[in-house]
């Protein structure tokens, strides 16, 4: 990973960065905040340290203004409570006190290269599919990985990079669906100085910073189709242009691209470039939904109790026959994703020597056939109301207009997800855009619409 730090490099500053170095980190040091911005805006980093002594909240501010998404960590002498307090005000992510530790930034600097990157399967489905991802990683053709919300589009690309012969450079994630279309040409392909308002200084773009790497291009059927033109020029000469700028920037990026969308009929439906659709598709690698994969669920949901025990400090409980069974009955529209927030809530929930069906809280319903063609929001509601009917009551529906139970439905997920709305989205199976559209329509009638998580607003700002 890459790390830079900012602040003077005599004293204890100096020594937390032999400490990275020494654990695999590649170290950039910066002096003050305008020296790491241009450093960040050359280069990219995968985390910044910054010394307490320095303006934290003037970084945090101008990496806000510039959509520079990146974890930033405080470090200060152990015994300056306040300037730790200040840090974390202003935006720190952690603060590390000084002398530094080797253990504590070891676990800083794993805890940002994540951990979670293991694909956990048993089924002999899956295993088809991994098959084919590891015969195909080798190679440099372009990959499209398709499957429904949370399948794991994005642990199958990071898994094809750690494979491929580009394993040593960077792998660099965009997320097509959660940056607006007006800020996404600035994200891929940079911007120079005074291109737009806000243009405060030349910065590089993704496909710069993924270079003898692996650029994802999560969710791209969510990218405009002007921008598709320009995407597909930079795919076939290897070139791009950044914003504003006058001569092209030679790229050497392997590219990895993602959809839940079938895109062929996407494509007939004038969504999606057909030529782009072709360059991207040399290899097509289609995730089966959980449901298609159901050995793999016990063996999931074992996984991430094991996981979010260990995390909040609890005693690893084991799965009670009953709670199996209720998990692999569930329809999982939300896929590996939901399962993991629902065995998350189990292990805080239990109370037992293991995990009952008492501490296992499902959404949604079992799915149940013809749900092709039908909007994915009310194939939902509709199969809610069928739940509510057949055993739970009706007072909670009759009476109610479908758009109502829609809104109800959209409104309780996104509150159940403390506001993100990229999880709620993956959870209601819909587009991240038509959920924006949706809740905008909600708010301009007065409805009250949960504000987006505070990590979901700097990834957009």
């Amino acid at each position: 990973m890459r790390l830079l730090i900012i602040g003077a490099m005599d004293g204890q500053i100096g020594a937390a960065s032999q400490i990275a170095m020494a654990r695999g980190a590649k170290v950039a040091i910066a002096d003050d905040v305008e020296q790491g911005l241009e450093a960040l805006r050359a280069q990219g980093a995968d985390l910044v340290m910054i010394d307490v002594r320095r303006d934290v909240r003037k970084l945090i501010e101008c990496l806000e203004a510039e959509r520079i998404n990146i974890p930033v960590i405080a470090c200060g002498i152990a015994s300056d409570a306040s300037a730790a307090v200040r840090a974390i005000k202003a935006g720190a992510k952690e603060y590390i006190p000084l002398p530094p530790d080797a253990e504590l930034i070891a676990a800083v600097l794993a805890a940002v290269t994540a951990d979670s990157h293991a694909i956990v399967f048993k089924d002999p489905r899956m295993a088809q599919t991994m098959k084919l991802a590891e015969q195909v990683a080798g190679s440099h053709a372009s990959i499209l990985i398709t499957g429904e919300s949370g399948t794991g589009k994005e642990l199958m690309a990071r898994f094809i990079h750690n494979k491929s012969p580009r394993a040593k450079g960077r792998f660099v994630a965009v997320n097509c669906a959660a940056i607006p279309e007006n800020l996404l040409e600035s994200e891929l392909f940079g911007h120079e100085k005074g291109a737009f308002t806000g243009a405060v200084a030349r910065r590089i773009g993704k496909f710069e910073e993924a270079g003898g790497g692996t650029l994802l291009l999560d969710e791209i059927s969510e990218m405009d189709v002007r921008l598709q033109a320009k995407l597909l020029r930079a795919i076939q000469e290897r070139e791009i242009d950044r914003v504003g700028g006058s001569q092209p920037v030679k790229v050497d990026v392997r590219i990895v691209a993602t959809s839940n969308r079938n895109l062929e009929d996407y494509v007939r439906q004038g969504g999606f470039r057909e030529d782009l659709y072709y360059r991207l598709n040399v290899v097509n690698l289609a995730l089966p939904s959980l449901r298609e994969r159901p050995l793999d669920i016990p063996v999931l949901a074992e996984h991430f109790t094991k996981k979010y025990a260990e995390v909040n400090g609890l005693p690893a409980r084991p799965l009670s026959a009953e709670a199996r069974q209720m998990l692999v009955r569930h329809g999982w529209r939300g896929n590996v994703r939901e399962l993991e927030n629902a065995m998350h809530r189990a292990v805080l929930l239990a109370s037992g020597a293991e995990i009952g069906p008492e501490a296992i809280l499902l959404t949604g319903a079992p799915l149940g056939g013809g749900g092709h063609g039908q909007d994915p929001v009310v194939a939902q509601v509709a199969s809610t109301a069928a739940s509510v009917v057949a055993g739970a009551g009706t007072s909670g529906l009759v009476g109610k207009t479908v758009a109502e139970v829609e809104r109800d439905l959209i409104i309780d997920t996104l509150s159940h997800c403390l506001g993100n709305r990229t999880h709620a989205a993956n959870i209601l199976g819909i587009s991240i855009r038509t959920l924006r559209n949706k809740l905008k329509l909600y708010a301009d009638e007065g409805v009250p619409v949960p504000p987006p998580s505070g990590a979901e607003e700097r990834a957009v700002s």
